[in-house]
């Protein structure tokens, strides 16, 4: 695709990369014909390219920071991830693992790779209710409403709950009751912003640095603070 769109004669290329290796060189062809490339929302190691991401790193490590919290300080977890080797979900299990570190009594009940699939994730999410294990937190990558969900339609009791800044999930935070849970920002805006930072650099305004990171924050249903932000 991006081999098509270099030889269309594009001024300049926004892409949410599967991982950070994978596209380089047909990035490297890009921005040798002087051809801008932003990667937004996961990075790539390409040192020509542009990089406007969330943090994804710090994404899982304040979210798991929060559950652990809520959790006591010990129990078991089940890890939700997102897709095997995309570079965001690798980052997010950096920022995970950092978390679990400074939690010595917290444990992974279960780990699965929900390919950020809304469906997929539900399966996985009833079938470890089904099997009886015991549980204390549930940690996603995204997939979050639907979790909600498989708890209140099984009659499930629930546990605390990390997901992002997902319209569905954050509704939920507002309303379900009985659900103790935080989101994560992670804004899809930041394809926006890649599409702005593309433009900016066309007319000649480079960034200091090839990378910006966005800082997430955590809106949580326990304190009054994260209920406003909800």
């Amino acid at each position: 695709d991006i081999r098509n769109l270099i030889q269309a004669g594009v001024n300049a290329i926004v892409v949410n990369p599967a991982n950070a290796d994978g596209i380089n060189a047909a990035i490297k062809e890009a921005t040798d014909k002087g051809i801008v490339v932003v990667a937004v929302d996961q990075a790539v190691t390409e040192p020509s390219a542009y990089i406007l991401s969330n943090n994804q790193t710090e994404y899982a490590y304040l979210g798991a920071k929060w559950l652990f919290e809520q959790m006591g300080g010990k129990g078991a977890v089940v890890y939700m991830r997102g897709a095997a080797g995309a570079g965001a979900d690798n980052d997010r299990d950096v920022g995970f693992k950092k978390a679990m570190a400074e939690f010595p009594e917290i444990t992974v009940a279960k780990e699965v790779f929900t390919g950020w699939q809304q469906d997929q994730g539900k399966q996985q999410i009833n079938d470890i209710i089904a099997s009886g294990m015991k549980f204390d937190g549930v940690w996603t990558s995204g997939i979050d409403n639907v979790i909600v969900d498989a708890f209140t339609e099984s009659g499930t009791p629930l546990v605390p709950i990390v997901g992002a800044d997902n319209a569905g999930f954050v509704s939920q935070l507002a309303k379900v009751e009985g659900l103790k849970g935080a989101a994560v920002t992670n804004p899809g805006s930041v394809g926006g912003a890649g599409v702005a930072l593309a433009i900016q650099i066309l007319d000649g305004k480079k960034p200091a640095s090839n990378t910006v990171l966005v800082d997430p924050v955590v809106w949580d249903n326990t304190t009054d603070e994260g209920k406003a932000q909800i």
